[in-house]
């Protein structure tokens, strides 16, 4: 029989026992909670108090491509490898797999001694471990107190991962990012280039930097009071790299045209000379050349003036290349055809005094509207311009480009004039009809000739065909809306015209491209002399035009700026069909399927 006496020491082992088993319970719920459930958190709250190291680490920026995928900037991430040579004298205490500190038999702690660090230092940097030694050794007898000494630079990202695993507490890393510019100086002047910090100075590199820049990130690790990290305790947030920019850009074919104006500029012995081509269907500009080009993998080679775009960074006025825009004005407002008719002495003077002269002498003749384009003559072309009146000009000016912006959004973009209809003076209202008066770029040029290709539609010029984020995501920019600007029977006869001008005019012999219709215009214009004038003998010269011309697919367009060989447009002819030549060869464009219908000149 049991008794209670028996019963109660029994009882008090139980009691004990659930005791000791719910403070057991509660332990192991505080671990799984400080270890698994919130182990984040309590490392965040370590590192708050300072038991902490941070590496940072860098995104690579991002690479910018052209129309075809080519990469034309790179960026490749590399890495410093910094000792403390203080600490690397005195060693290191050695851990097993767990972090632990190993001991000897007798207790003692086993330490790492610096040559045995170095030697396994040297296996990943490629250098002999006497190499490495030497280097921290050296350091440390000129100074005891040093603290910084670079053991390698430029190591990969996997190396430096595999020396960071090594966990050796006095081994630090400073990124170095390096921008790499695989075809040199192809579109330099487009591309841009970074500083030696790594900033974006010019061109897309600056423009486009949203698309490009890097995230950086960070490895925190938890250290003990001996300066060793503590397993497990690593917190890492990723670096993000820039996005991949994609250009309109056709390298190949930029990297000719860069080779052909570099020649004709010097041939002409112009200041500097461009050619920009673009694509009909799109507005894409898959070509823009010019004289000097910086090279971005070293542009300090270059002068400071020859690092930026000049294309896109000068304005001019247009001259004759804008006096097909006069012939759509006058079709669609004052309803005149290819073959309506005026008048054209060499010199007129009109009712209000102005006086406007032709290029060249010649004898009075009645001349159509196409005979005025195709003889580029002023006298005929404020005829017809006269027409119309100022303020409707002035808003056909305006939706063909002149005075707006280029869309673009190019950095350092040039003033472009076009005063108010109401404030032309007897003059300018005549030679806003052959191009005078207003300025505009060389894209707003291609753009006018582009829209008459196009049937009247403008779309708008572009340099950028996406951003593609590192996750993935596609950003295409945002492009204005295509305009009709002129009805598409105005930019026919506007066109047809056009082609009557190689056809029928100066250029028919010299810019001929056997088995192409081509239409197109030469522009000559005076250069601002900064006194309120114009150089004298000097001038601004340009061919624009467009191919095949019965099924339009490309502009081109060719500046330069004082040519001396050969002062006047002329000076493009030899530039232009090369460019045009090539331009349609690399694009396997087919030949016409006809010849240019010829339009009467005089009636």
């Amino acid at each position: 029989m049991t008794t209670r006496a028996t019963r109660s020491p029994r009882r008090r082992t139980v009691v004990a026992l659930a005791v000791v088993l719910v403070v057991l319970v509660a332990f192991v719920a505080r671990l799984i909670d400080i270890q698994v459930v919130n182990a984040s958190q309590h490392v965040e709250d370590a590192f708050s108090k300072g038991m902490q190291t941070t590496t940072t680490l860098e995104g690579a920026r991002g690479t910018i491509v052209d129309a075809n995928g080519n990469p034309l900037a790179t960026s490749m991430l590399r890495y410093n490898v910094v000792v403390d040579p203080k600490l690397a004298e005195a060693g290191m205490s050695l851990r097993d797999d767990t972090g632990a500190i190993v001991k000897n038999d007798a207790g003692d702690t086993v330490m790492v001694t610096w040559p045995e660090i170095a030697a396994e230092i040297a296996t990943v940097t490629g250098q002999s471990a006497d190499e490495v030694r030497a280097l921290v050794d050296d350091a440390y007898a000129k100074n005891p107190e040093s603290r910084y000494q670079v053991i390698r630079r430029l190591v990969s990202t996997a190396e430096f991962r595999e020396l960071d695993d090594l966990g050796i507490p006095f081994l630090s890393f400073e990124p170095v990012a390096s921008r790499s510019y695989p075809d040199g100086a192809v579109a330099g002047n487009i591309i841009g280039f970074v500083g030696s910090d790594g900033e974006p100075l010019e061109g897309v590199e600056k423009l486009q930097d949203s698309c490009l820049e890097p995230t950086s990130g960070s490895i925190k690790y938890q250290r003990g009071a001996n300066g060793v990290t503590i397993p497990g305790t690593a917190v890492e947030k990723p670096a993000v790299d820039g996005g991949t920019l994609k250009l309109t850009i056709d390298s190949d074919l930029q990297w000719y045209m860069q080779q052909l104006i570099a020649e004709e500029t010097d041939r002409y012995q112009a200041n500097w000379g461009g050619i920009l081509v673009m694509e009909v269907a799109t507005g894409k500009i898959r070509a823009i050349a010019e004289t000097d080009s910086v090279d971005p993998n070293d542009p300090g080679a270059s002068k400071a003036e020859d690092r930026g775009s000049r294309l896109l960074r000068t304005s001019f006025e247009p001259g004759s290349t804008f006096k097909p825009v006069t012939a759509a004005t006058a079709i669609e407002q004052a309803g005149v055809t290819p073959g309506t008719t005026v008048t054209v002495p060499d010199r007129m003077v009109f009712s209000n005094g102005a006086v406007v002269n032709d290029s060249e002498k010649h004898a009075t003749q009645n001349l159509t509207l196409n005979g005025g384009l195709v003889t580029s003559s002023n006298v005929a072309m404020s005829q017809f311009g006269a027409m119309v009146d100022p303020q409707t000009r002035y808003d056909y000016l305006k939706k063909f480009g002149a005075g707006q912006t280029d869309g673009l959004g190019w950095s350092g973009e040039p003033e472009r004039i076009l005063r108010p209809a109401d404030t032309w003076d007897n003059q300018t209202k005549y030679a806003t009809t052959f191009g005078q008066a207003f300025t505009v770029t060389a894209v707003q040029v291609a753009n006018a000739y582009q829209t008459f290709a196009n049937g009247g539609v403008r779309m708008p010029a572009s340099l950028v065909e996406s951003c593609t984020k590192a996750n993935g995501q596609v950003i295409e920019p945002k492009l204005a809306a295509p305009e009709r600007v002129i009805k598409e029977k105005t930019a026919k006869e506007v066109s047809l015209m056009l082609e009557n001008v190689f056809a029928q005019g100066t250029l028919a012999e010299d810019v001929a491209l056997p088995g192409y219709r081509v239409g197109g215009k030469t522009g000559t214009a005076q250069i601002p002399d900064g006194h309120g004038g114009y150089k004298k003998n000097l001038y601004f010269t340009s061919l624009v035009g467009f191919a095949p011309a019965d099924d339009p697919k490309y502009v081109v367009l060719t500046v330069f700026d004082e040519p001396k060989k050969q002062r006047m447009s002329s000076a493009n002819r030899s530039v232009f069909k090369k460019a045009m030549a090539q331009v349609l060869t690399h694009y396997r464009i087919m030949p016409s399927g006809s010849e240019t219908p010829l339009l009467p000149v005089t009636d």
